[in-house]
């Protein structure tokens, strides 16, 4: 998105103690985006309108410290937080070590290492469990996140990038705290070729530990992206075991049109076999983007005979 304002900033190193920072900037970014949605075309789910409206902007600063590391913050505005009293939503602050990779505290919002990779396969809008009501719920293998989370990116070491996170128990008693980790790693002796694994690991209390596990691999051949996925979530009860396997592949028809097939399966302990499946499409002109997925879930959350339909239609303008 382009930035239609910016301000200048000289009082970020009055918050940074025993360093100094350069003026800085601050810029503001947002758009206008229309979705159309059925999370359940069974009719179930949802009747009456179903036409919503995005409504965020992102306000994002950053500034120099004399020993060349920068210090960068992110604030997005967002009318879904009225819910809870308040309109500030995702916000994060990042310190780029200047060669040492870049340090991430997400107050809210934030993305651990494995909930980043929960499904990587290539798709153009969304993935097949997605725009269907249930299907992300206790199928997904993507361990944990939350707020005030702590996430470390490493620099690429020959085409190999870690990532680390970590979220401190908020309560001491009945909590726990939660780290993981993923490398991902594309080999410059083969190009478009990138193989990737994450685990996460809860703190250990008796009966509750969950260890999460993804592995993948995908690969861009000319206008083809093809890729292929297994999670594992494995717990002390064999009721909250999951096992994820998906499936996708994406074709970039022109620069501006790409269309993608996706599948995927879940064995939700010893409930069932979810199944899902879907197409989905983007076209790009300019500032404008139009986008759409429809899906199919059998046995969704694992529930033998709730099969289920979805769809969901987005344009957005970026400003």
């Amino acid at each position: 998105m382009n930035n239609f304002k910016k301000i200048g900033l000289s009082a970020l190193a009055g918050s940074l103690v025993a360093f100094s920072a350069h003026a800085g900037e601050l810029s503001v970014s947002g758009g206008a985006s229309l979705t159309m949605a059925d999370s359940d075309t069974n009719g179930t789910a949802i009747s009456g309108n179903q036409f919503t409206m995005g409504d965020s902007i992102t306000f994002s600063g950053s500034g120099e410290m004399d020993n060349g590391m920068t210090i960068s913050v992110s604030y997005e505005l967002d009318g879904d937080a009225a819910d809870t009293g308040n309109q500030l939503d995702s916000h994060s602050m990042t310190l780029d070590t200047n060669g040492m990779g870049t340090i991430t505290f997400a107050g809210h919002g934030g993305s651990s290492a494995m909930s980043a990779i929960d499904d990587v396969t290539p798709n153009a809008y969304e993935e097949s469990w997605d725009a269907v009501a249930g299907a992300d719920t206790g199928t997904l293998v993507g361990g944990s996140s939350g707020n005030n989370m702590f996430t470390y990116t490493s620099p690429s070491f020959s085409g190999a990038t870690i990532t680390m996170a970590y979220l401190n128990a908020s309560d001491a008693v009945t909590d726990v705290s939660y780290s993981d980790f993923a490398i991902a790693y594309s080999p410059e002796m083969v190009d478009g070729l990138t193989v990737g694994y994450g685990q996460g690991d809860t703190e250990e209390t008796t009966g509750t530990e969950i260890e999460h596990t993804a592995m993948y691999v995908k690969y861009t051949y000319g206008s083809v992206t093809v890729g292929y996925q297994e999670n594992e979530a494995d717990a002390a009860a064999a009721a909250n075991d999951i096992d994820f396997e998906a499936f996708g592949i994406s074709y970039a028809v022109s620069d501006n049109l790409t269309i993608a097939y996706n599948q995927s399966e879940s064995v939700v302990g010893t409930t069932g076999t979810q199944e899902a499946s879907g197409i989905s499409a983007s076209f790009t002109s300019g500032g404008m983007t139009i986008a759409g997925v429809m899906n199919d879930v059998d046995n969704v959350a694992g529930v033998a005979t709730n099969d289920t339909e979805g769809y969901e239609l987005n344009l957005s303008f970026a400003f």
